[in-house]
């Protein structure tokens, strides 16, 4: 469809966005892959039930299972405006742009180095997924991975389980943190942090 043509209104109304402004509205409708939100200052969309649309990882930091644990048809939200999809004459919103990055502000406050508690949130066939609280999870790999030493021996772990990791790496571009056995960490010269 030719958007500029078909409905000028809205393409510029899209058009006079920029990167990073913040726009509210009401979410209209919430499908398994992304919310519709209608915006206070925009036009109605002739194809879809809002102007704004949020995909699923633009929700929230934390992992959800579903878009209904973050919003709800008929919520007020107010949204960091990402870019314009020609395609669909749309305006690409993010609701956690507003919100803090709670895994910078973890690798903020956590060294390499650091013992933590945490719980067995998932056993892998690779590793065990420990979530160390602000749903923040790190894994612990049992196997080596190519360009690094074995972090854990394989060890029977179940899920709600309490276990001691220390920090090996925070990878905030990749939003990855690994983590080892404390024993492990001691034998490679880590020195866990009190």
């Amino acid at each position: 469809m030719d958007w500029q043509s078909e409905s000028p209104e809205l393409w510029a109304f899209l058009e006079s966005l920029h990167c990073g402004d913040i726009l509210s509205g009401t979410v209209v409708a919430i499908e398994r892959f992304g919310v519709f939100v209608a915006l206070d200052d925009g036009p109605a969309h002739p194809l879809f039930p809002g102007v704004g649309f949020i995909v699923i990882p633009e929700l929230s930091w934390r992992h959800i299972d579903a878009p209904t644990d973050v919003v709800h048809v008929g919520q007020r939200v107010s949204c960091e405006f990402l870019q314009f999809d020609t395609y669909n004459a749309e305006a690409r919103l993010s609701l956690r742009a507003l919100d803090p990055d709670p895994l910078r502000a973890f690798a903020d406050r956590t060294p390499v180095g650091q013992e933590l508690r945490g719980t067995v949130e998932k056993v892998l066939s690779f590793g065990i997924i420990v979530g160390l609280g602000d749903g923040i999870a790190g894994l612990v790999p049992f196997r080596e991975a190519p360009g690094r030493p074995e972090v854990s021996p394989v060890e029977d772990f179940e899920v709600g389980e309490k276990v001691t990791v220390v920090v090996t790496e925070i990878d905030l571009p990749t939003r990855r943190v690994l983590l080892s056995r404390p024993k492990v960490a001691r034998r490679e010269g880590v020195v866990p942090v009190t």
